[in-house]
Parts: structure tokens; C-alpha cells; sequence
């Protein structure tokens, strides 16, 4: 089975934070033991505020990708791209402020092979305004700017992390849809982070994506988190109607903890037990695994 996730913080941890590897949670062996095909790992601007900083850690963080390349894993440019017998990291980034002066520096990490950028972290920047914050302005012109040179590259813009007034200035002004790599419910845990029913439905109108993420406190108001709970978020998005945009977006490494007997990509098949308990179908785990996320980028490569 194709299995992806598109959110990782585990170049950061191993970089800047400095951590062991047998403290982490995505090692290569560890992804081989839950059968993932293809981890996004992202380039963390690191909360920096300014570009000369931030692509400081961004390059650095590059510096840990032997990692995995060295451990039989290697970098893609698409979903498509990895296979069980080759299994690929896909590089994000996390955090616009490394790209946010201009259209050739969205170019100069495209050719670095960064293929989703998601524009904010938990502060405003050029771009825009993050959900942390109570923030209502939208996108600045900078960021509908930059957004729109992404989507001319084929590059998916991600609004994990982006304020709801920004999240529809892409659909006002940009024109493929945009993914949330690592997002939850609202309707079912109220954290700022999390998309609401209506942002749900529109990116199951326009063919966007969603990778449900593992952070207790997305998941549930009192961060009491565990299989189930990650399974009813997957559930909500299909009980709306999307089957075919839900995924999974972790965020391994970049939380502190993570739902009971969800520890790291070993226990994925865990959670497709889960599923199919609750009476999930082969094929619809399978899009929920993987599929979902390489149809996705399918639609915005075309």
C-alpha cells in the first residue's frame, strides 16, 4: 500500500533543535517498519522573522537530508516519483520568510526541489497572518505575489498554519487549489489551527488536501488523544465528503507528544486497523494512506 505523509519536522530536530537520532520520532527504520512510501520533510524557517536568518536554518537543515539518502531513501519532485521499492523524502518548507522578497526566490527553492511551502508559521510576516493570534487581516500582495509564482511552478501552497481570512484570499485571487499538510477538525476540537467545516467543503469543492495532524491539542480540547481520536478527525473529513482529499499530515518531531499508540510512522498500521473497524473499505484506506495525496498533486502539476 502507498503510504505518505506530508508533514514532518525531523530535519529541523536533527539540525538546529540537535537531537539524537534514537530520540526521534521518523528514523529510516522506522518508516520502513510502518510501510510509509514517501515522507515530506520539512524546511523549518525556525519562528525567524527575518529572510537572511531563515534561510540560514532552511540551508542548514538541508545539511541532515544524508540522513535518509543514505539509508536507501531518495528525494523526489512528486508523489509519483516513490515506490515501495524506492521509497522518496519530499521536501516542504514551513514558514514563507525565506522566499517572501521576491518571485526568483520562490524560484531558487524550486530548484533546490522544494515542492509545498506553507506560508506562515505562528507569527505574521510579508505574506500575511497566521490563525495563532486572532488575526483578520488576509494576505498581504506579497503573498497572493508569491503564492501565485508557487502555483505557476507547480508548487502546492499549503494554509496549515494560515488564518482563515488569508485561507480565502487563495481561492479570491490565486488559481489551484491549496493543500493543509498538517490540519485538523474544528468542528470537533476548537483550536485555532484547526480548518472549519466550511474550508473543508470548500477544498473538497476544488479539489484541495488534507493531512490530519497527530498533535494532541488539535485533536482533542483536552489533549487526551489516542487512535480513535486521529480516526474520528479522518472520519469527520470524509462524513463531508472528502474521501478523496484526506490524508495524513503528522507532524512528527515538531510536537512534544503524540496520541496514545501513535508513537511514530511505525504505527500507522495501527491507525488503518482503526479505520477499518470503524468500516472504512480497502479503497478508501488506501486513498486515506497515500492515494489521496498523489492525486492531489496530480491535479496541480497539470
Amino acid at each position: 500500500m502507498f503510504t505518505a505523509d506530508t508533514h514532518a519536522d525531523t530535519l529541523y530536530a536533527l539540525k538546529l533543535r540537535g537531537a539524537a537520532p534514537d530520540r526521534l520520532m521518523i528514523t529510516p527504520e522506522k518508516l520502513r517498519q510502518g510501510g510509509v512510501t514517501l515522507q515530506t520533510l520539512a524546511l523549518f524557517t525556525g519562528g525567524a522573522t527575518e529572510e537572511a536568518e531563515a534561510e540560514s536554518n532552511v540551508l542548514q537543515e538541508l545539511q541532515a537530508l544524508p540522513f535518509f539518502l543514505e539509508a536507501g531513501f531518495r528525494q523526489v519532485l512528486s508523489p509519483q516519483e516513490a515506490s515501495a521499492d524506492h521509497p522518496g523524502i519530499l521536501l516542504s518548507m514551513e514558514g514563507g520568510e525565506a522566499l517572501s522578497a521576491s518571485d526568483e526566490k520562490v524560484s531558487f527553492w524550486h530548484e533546490r526541489k522544494v515542492r509545498m511551502v506553507a506560508l506562515l508559521w505562528n507569527h505574521p510576516n510579508a505574506l500575511g497572518f497566521p490563525a495563532k493570534g486572532g488575526f483578520t487581516q488576509g494576505l498581504t500582495p506579497e503573498g497572493i505575489a508569491r503564492a501565485r509564482k508557487m502555483q505557476q511552478l507547480h508548487m502546492a501552497v499549503d494554509v496549515s498554519h494560515l488564518n482563515e481570512a488569508g485561507f480565502w484570499d487563495l481561492y479570491r485571487y490565486t488559481f489551484r487549489p491549496p493543500m493543509a499538510s498538517h490540519s485538523c477538525c474544528s468542528a470537533l476540537c476548537g483550536h485555532p489551527r484547526n480548518l472549519t467545516d466550511e474550508q473543508i467543503l470548500q477544498m473538497i469543492r476544488c479539489g484541495g488536501y488534507i493531512g490530519v495532524n497527530f498533535c494532541p491539542a488539535f485533536l482533542d480540547e483536552g489533549e487526551d488523544a489516542d487512535l480513535e481520536t486521529v480516526a474520528r478527525h479522518i472520519l469527520h473529513i470524509c462524513d463531508l465528503g472528502g474521501e478523496d482529499i484526506v490524508g495524513l499530515g503528522s507532524d512528527f518531531d515538531g510536537i512534544a507528544r503524540t496520541p496514545r499508540g501513535l508513537s511514530g510512522p511505525q504505527d500507522l498500521p495501527a491507525l488503518f486497523d482503526v479505520l477499518r473497524a470503524h468500516g472504512m473499505e480497502e479503497t478508501q484506506i488506501r486513498k486515506v494512506a497515500g492515494e489521496n495525496f498523489t492525486a492531489y498533486f496530480h491535479r496541480i502539476s497539470s
